[in-house]
């Protein structure tokens, strides 16, 4: 195959690849060329450091995930119609890892298709339309999770909102509706919960029916690393089920471990779905999805006499791959490297926390982790300059990281799970050197933000000693 320089392939891509399809860093776009464990290489041979990736769920480019790839790749690759032994083998894994009556899989390509294929059950089943889903929330790019997607179609070019979807208010404790300095965790789950609740109602009183479905993912990504309160799923779904409906817990983000102390988020809280949807991390980058849900639910999908297939989901080599997956998991006990690692970090951001008035909440499960920048402690305003600085400095310290929310204000960490303690010490001492170049900024502006260059600035990259010392002193 012909290497393009980085040139060649940005003309090519502003030739061929539709504008829409934007990059991380679309005004200078890294080319990533490898990728090994928790690391990606450019070019010419930098690596960095990679927090954003939680697709590569066991760190890219796996050994073991890749040999039975490509062992499978050599024997068979067909039609999913056929009977072959991964597709059971990996239904059955799955489904070992899920609360009882979680038993019967359906399998796809993508969390978009999972979730697409989730409401349809939940419609089927109930006979209702009506959908529950959260405030900037995403579920996916098919047309029927843009409708939902409130992240997406609440947007100034979006489709606006259908009337058969209902927006209840994201639960976050510290920037939303009910805020953690008027009201205790416990009245905060309860009052948004109560949200629910009200729609669920107003639903049966406008169409006499009720609701089709609740979907949530059990950590809130896209809308800004949010960590709901331990009472909010199991109050939502007494309501939603009095309302005829059935709860969807989409999983592509967070499941699979990412937490650590469960295999699925939703497990922290208590709660059973009738629907787990999953992506992602399932294949490590391979595209593989999955549907998971109860038998009534799947008689009800099969009682209506469409068949249902899907050519290439769950196919031969998609669940070697996935099964590989789950193995490195369980061999390697990265669950169990999710709780100790996650924690490391949780705690390190906090303490960087005490040092600088620009990060106002740290939130996190496992390697879940978001860092809420202001303007202000009081106030809570989203400091969206400041994560973008952040954000494109942490890049020239071959770190990268993400951003979401609303305002663009919550850097985002997801790393593989093989990241490590060592891993922490890096990106909380690059952030400890940025944040203060920051602080300096606003107070002499005589640095540049890195988008409008960074001739200004001169760089530091700090030692492995300057990381311990740090920590140490925090």
């Amino acid at each position: 195959m012909q290497d393009l320089t980085k040139q060649e392939t940005i003309a090519l891509r502003e030739k061929y690849i539709g504008k829409s399809c934007q990059l991380f860093f679309r005004d200078n776009p890294l080319k990533i060329v490898k990728g090994k464990a928790q690391y990606l290489y450019d070019e010419s041979g930098d690596q960095y450091l990679d927090c954003i990736n939680n697709v590569a769920h066991v760190g890219h480019c796996h050994p073991d995930v890749v040999e039975a790839g490509c062992a499978q790749m050599t024997e068979l690759n067909t039609n999913s119609r056929f009977l072959h032994d991964n597709i059971v083998l990996c239904a059955k894994r799955i489904v070992s890892t899920m609360p009882r009556g979680l038993s019967v899989c359906f399998f796809v390509n993508s969390g978009s298709e999972a979730n697409d294929l989730a409401l349809r059950l939940a419609q089927i089943h109930t006979g209702n339309k009506d959908v529950i889903a959260l405030e900037h929330a995403y579920h996916g790019h098919l047309t029927s999770l843009i409708e939902i997607s409130h992240y997406k179609f609440n947007l100034p070019g979006g489709i606006g909102q259908k009337d058969h979807v209902h927006i209840a208010p994201i639960p976050d404790s510290y920037r939303g509706k009910y805020r953690n300095d008027r009201y205790s965790d416990e009245e905060i789950g309860e009052l948004y919960a109560d949200e629910v609740g009200q729609i669920c109602e107003n639903a049966k009183n406008k169409n006499g029916a009720g609701i089709s479905a609740f979907i949530a993912e059990s950590m809130i990504s896209c809308g800004g690393q949010v960590i709901p309160p331990k009472n909010y799923f199991s109050q939502v779904y007494k309501y939603v089920r009095a309302a005829g409906g059935v709860c969807i817990a989409d999983e592509v983000q967070v499941g699979f471990g990412r937490i650590g102390h469960h295999w699925w988020a939703f497990e922290d809280y208590d709660v059973r779905p009738d629907i787990v949807t999953m992506g992602k991390p399932m294949g490590n980058g391979h595209p593989i999805a999955a549907v998971v849900t109860t038998p009534e639910i799947a008689a009800s999908f099969f009682g209506t006499g469409v068949e249902y297939f899907n050519t290439y989901g769950g196919n031969p080599v998609s669940c070697a791959i996935a099964n590989a997956v789950f193995d490195t998991i369980e061999r390697e006990n990265l669950r169990e490297r999710a709780v100790t690692v996650g924690e490391y970090l949780l705690d390190c951001c906090q303490q960087l926390a005490k040092k600088h008035h620009l990060i106002g909440d740290v939130r996190g499960a496992g390697l879940f982790v978001g860092i809420d920048i202001v303007e202000d402690r009081q106030s809570r305003r989203p400091n969206r300059s400041c994560a973008e600085f952040v954000r494109q400095r942490m890049r020239e310290e071959h770190i990268l990281i993400s951003l979401d929310g609303p305002d663009c204000n919550i850097i985002k960490l997801k790393p593989p799970m093989v990241f490590s303690k060592g891993n922490v010490n890096e990106v909380v001492a690059a952030l400890d050197t940025v944040l203060e170049e920051y602080k300096h900024k606003t107070d002499t502006d005589t640095i540049q933000t890195p988008a409008a260059g960074r001739a200004n600035v001169k760089k530091h990259r700090p030692t492995t000693s300057t990381f311990k010392k740090l920590i140490k002193s925090m």
